[in-house]
């Protein structure tokens, strides 16, 4: 079978040549003088050709499409990213490492520690709306750093923010034995770690709305638990709840109250406070994967300012109200010898409310599951798009027939085994430091945000392109971004002072060592006995 093609070419028109592809083989450059090759009657004729036009063969072949890579699938549903937006980063952080800012810079110190670092989530969250909205990628702000300012920014952005999320992932697993503790004592950890990491790896394979299905209930467990506790925190703090009278302002007014250590007490508390915001930018990661993102991000993104002020700020303020700063069973405690328990669970007893605060220990358990699912789900859309955009070994960016980048989510599955590195070093150090690690890496990541942010309004103003093209656009631009600079400018700096300063007898160190949690035998078996006093060196629990 011959097929007859005619090509126009790019030459030059004064040399008035064209390109005829006659038959399968044969080639001939031929002058625009030159009729076209003479075809035989058992041949289809062509119609007339003119150096402009490309003519289809008589006979119909079908083109073969080119052979396509896999991608994600967009399988997130406006629930999904509605309920990660509010509820899917609120972890140990939170739960477990929030008692550590109270020990640390007294409770209105940890509250404007709080407040300073959620003034810059709001922020960065608003700019990174404005483009997820826009250019809804899985690469979400790696790739925009590539476009907007330079790819070898791009290139680190993008192996920090996977190395932030592949850490974060043990360091949740480990904080998982310190809380199962509470129940199972003299049970292994690591126990406890290979379950749950078997559990979220299968979560992952499955495909991306089996993730968000997960991590939509997970969430909705989170965010009732933490609306309970202000609830009954409220009623404990005006003695409607327990058998104590009202404590109102009495822990603010005691020795290292309401500011511990003064303003290098805040400054030790912002790694913290970093690690408990940390994933609020996950809402970029999930709009490749969305539905209608450029409506449902939106929604998602004015949420925000809510839930740093009910679920961040609202805690910190209960805590700080309930739990004294000397209290010894707060996570960064003074010696090792001291118990480690979450200052959520803390509450409830107080509350006397005993086998409610075996509930909270549960819905502890269940926000590592989340925050260790959202983990994998960031780190592996990370890497495998680096692996895509050639910043990373390209098989890194295999994805299956699901969706899923199964590449990429065996190398993060593996960094997640570090966490059994817990039953050498102590479950407790290396939770700490894996805290810290992660928390300072937010900073950077959230700085590189608002000025990708920055670079892309200056494209879009040279460009001469209107505001109103923007789907969403982010409020007090540039105002809130160049705040938000400032603010982590100086956190960086501070918190270099801080550890400068750790040597001296004002600040407590940044990093102690933390105890193996174990269930004290005093809450054995009445632990409504401790809370017949308010004037105890502790808490009343």
């Amino acid at each position: 079978m011959h097929i007859h093609t005619y090509i126009s070419t790019s030459l030059p028109a004064h040399t008035g040549h064209h390109i005829y592809i006659y038959g399968t083989t044969e080639l001939r450059l031929l002058s625009a003088a030159t009729n076209p090759p003479t075809l035989n009657s058992a041949q289809p004729r062509l119609p007339a050709m003119t150096p402009t036009n490309v003519y289809s063969p008589v006979v119909d072949v079908p083109p073969v499409p080119p052979k396509r890579r896999k991608g994600v699938q967009r399988g997130l549903e406006a629930r999904h990213i509605q309920m990660i937006a509010i509820g899917g980063t609120i972890g140990t952080g939170l739960f477990v490492g929030s008692g550590a800012t109270i020990a640390i810079a007294g409770p209105v110190g940890a509250l404007v520690a709080f407040l300073i670092v959620g003034t810059m989530v709001f922020f960065t969250t608003s700019s990174l709306g404005e483009m997820a909205t826009l250019f809804p990628v899985s690469g979400s702000f790696v790739t925009y750093a590539g476009r907007f300012v330079d790819p070898a920014y791009s290139f680190t952005l993008g192996w920090n923010y996977w190395a932030q999320w592949a850490v974060s992932l043990p360091s949740e697993l480990s904080a998982l034995g310190i809380i199962v503790s509470f129940w199972t004592p003299n049970v292994p950890t690591w126990i406890w770690s290979a379950s749950i990491l078997t559990v979220l790896v299968a979560v992952n394979l499955v495909s991306v709305k089996s993730f968000g299905e997960a991590e939509y209930w997970l969430a909705a467990v989170k965010v009732v638990a933490v609306i309970a506790f202000i609830f009954v925190g409220v009623a404990v703090d005006l003695g409607w709840l327990g058998s104590n009278p009202a404590v109102g302002l009495e822990y603010w007014s005691i020795p290292g109250a309401p500011f511990k250590n003064g303003v290098l007490g805040v400054f030790n508390v912002f790694v913290i406070a970093f690690f408990s915001f940390g994933g609020t930018e996950l809402i970029g990661i999930t709009a490749g994967e969305a539905k209608n993102p450029r409506k449902n991000v939106p929604k998602a993104i004015n949420q925000t300012f809510w839930r740093i002020l009910i679920f961040y700020i609202l805690s910190i303020l209960t805590i700080g109200l309930l739990i004294r700063n000397d209290d010894p069973t707060l996570l960064d405690s003074s010696t090792p010898s001291d118990i480690s328990i979450a200052p959520f669970t803390r509450v409830f007893q107080s509350a006397g409310l005993n086998s409610a605060a075996h509930a909270m220990n549960a819905v502890i358990f269940t926000a590592v599951l989340s925050a260790g699912n959202t983990a994998i789900y960031a780190a592996s859309r990370t890497l495998m798009t680096m692996a895509r955009e050639g910043r990373a070994p390209a098989w890194l960016g295999v994805v299956n027939a699901r969706g899923v980048p199964v590449a990429s989510l065996a190398v993060t599955t593996a960094v997640g085994c570090l966490c059994f590195l817990g039953t050498v070093f102590g479950d407790g150090t290396l939770f700490t430091t894996l805290l810290h690690l992660t928390g300072l890496s937010s900073i950077l990541t959230w700085l590189s945000i608002t000025l990708i942010h920055l670079r892309f309004r200056a494209a879009w103003t040279a460009q001469n392109r209107s505001l109103d093209d923007l789907p969403y656009r982010a409020p007090f631009f540039p105002y809130g971004q160049y705040l938000s600079l400032a603010l982590g400018a100086a956190v960086i700096v501070g918190m270099g002072w801080a550890a400068l300063d750790e040597g001296g007898s004002r600040t407590p160190a940044l990093h102690p060592p933390l105890p193996r949690a174990q269930v004290p035998q005093q809450h054995e078996p009445d632990p409504a006995a401790r809370m017949r006093s308010r004037h105890e060196s502790v808490a009343p629990v």
